[in-house]
């Protein structure tokens, strides 16, 4: 086990244990396409997320990543805005104290081997509830036309989900 600390913009001393191999040992249900380096290779959420948070991470995550101080819409693979403000998350209640950033920060964590069972199995939960825009990409775009529902495709890189290949 490995302890991490962490000490960015929103996070102060905070601690956790990984406790797996990175990469490795996901619950069953859980099959994300892109690994968080991938995914900010790519570029997700305007470059925006996680711009202070290379002591956290593996400095391989950054060395391509598309990382920017501002939002930036054209650093995301798509072009276009696909995300709602943190505020929203938080007013939905979807956001976790341990991992104030939302989603894409709990599947960094899980990836690097952090496991809180409870969380693990609600982040999962509604990742898989994100599928259904996969779906509607494959029913109404005609395979690999990445100039269709580029806004849908765009959120399922945000899920770690390969639009790209639909």
């Amino acid at each position: 086990m490995k302890e991490i600390l962490v000490n960015d913009i929103m996070q102060k001393n905070y601690r956790y244990l990984l406790t797996e191999p990175m990469g490795q040992n996901f619950q069953s249900d859980f099959h994300p396409q892109l690994t968080p380096k991938e995914m900010l290779e790519l570029g997700v959420f305007g470059g925006k997320y996680m711009n202070d948070c290379y002591d956290e991470f593996p400095v391989s995550w950054f060395e391509n990543a598309k990382i920017s101080t501002t939002k930036n819409i054209q650093l995301n693979y798509f072009k276009v805005q696909a995300s709602l403000p943190l505020s929203h998350w938080r007013e939905k209640g979807w956001i976790y104290n341990d991992d104030p950033r939302g989603w894409f920060q709990w599947y960094c964590r899980y990836f690097m081997g952090r496991r809180i069972l409870d969380e693990d199995t609600r982040q999962i939960k509604r990742w898989k509830a994100i599928k259904r825009h996969l779906g509607a990409v494959i029913k109404n775009c005609k395979s690999l036309d990445l100039e269709c529902r580029k806004k849908q495709r765009q959120a399922l890189l945000h899920w770690a989900y390969d639009s790209r290949l639909v």
